[in-house]
């Protein structure tokens, strides 16, 4: 193997249609006994853990790891509830492009994302997709997504017995914040646009390619040139 892919989830691989942002809103309700709207907070890119911080911080629930543990056995309880909605859908080609990484030699694919790692298996598992990715980098390892990438790393040397050569990891997401942490660990980025954040938006922090959506697998491939 020679070439690495880290995915991120939300609004690169799946698009769930809101459940994570709704299963938090219950959650909230049922364990703090609070009703109140997110919509001043910017989920994207960003950790579960940080945007809980968030969520305590604006309705002044104490930041303890108890409470952290309790606001998370809540939200990953509900969230299986809410992506049984219409609108939780794979993205446009990221099922083939899964299937051919899986049968490739060369490759190989983890995750690095934001979720917590149980909530992240739901919302694949939920898509039949959890098994394509052996290990990960998630929001238990660290609060802030710039500090994931060496944990990927770490657990791809591990789980594949190869290093990686940094021009030869590519972070694959569709924030600017996916851009930023590939480039923290010196990996290649590619960016696509079927989160919030358009072409335009996504090629000015300057990612190694961008793409409106994953439909194209031959254009991905000449991309990631494995």
């Amino acid at each position: 193997m020679k070439t690495l892919l880290l995915w991120d989830i939300d609004g690169t691989l799946i698009d769930s249609g809101g459940a994570g942002m709704h299963a938090l809103r219950i959650a909230l309700g049922r364990v703090f006994g609070i009703e109140g709207s997110f919509d001043d907070i910017d989920f994207a890119g960003r950790t579960d853990r940080w945007i809980m911080r968030r969520i305590f911080e604006k309705y002044a629930v104490p930041a303890s790891p108890e409470n952290f543990t309790r606001y998370f056995a809540g939200y990953t309880a509900e969230l299986p509830r809410q992506l049984a909605n219409p609108h939780a859908v794979v993205l446009p080609g990221v099922r083939t492009l899964l299937e051919t990484a899986a049968a490739h030699p060369g490759v190989a694919q983890g995750l690095l994302t934001g979720n917590v790692r149980h909530g992240a298996e739901i919302k694949l598992g939920f898509h039949g997709l959890w098994t394509f990715f052996p290990f990960g980098a998630f929001a238990d390892d660290s609060e802030l997504r710039n500090d994931l990438g060496p944990h990927a790393v770490r657990r791809a040397r591990e789980h594949a017995g190869v290093e990686f050569a940094p021009d030869r990891v590519w972070v694959i997401g569709d924030t600017p914040h996916d851009i930023a942490c590939g480039k923290v660990i010196g990996a290649r980025t590619l960016a696509v646009a079927t989160g919030n954040h358009p072409v335009a938006e996504l090629a000015a922090h300057a990612p190694d390619a961008v793409f409106a959506d994953l439909g194209d697998a031959a254009a991905f491939w000449t991309a990631i040139g494995a």
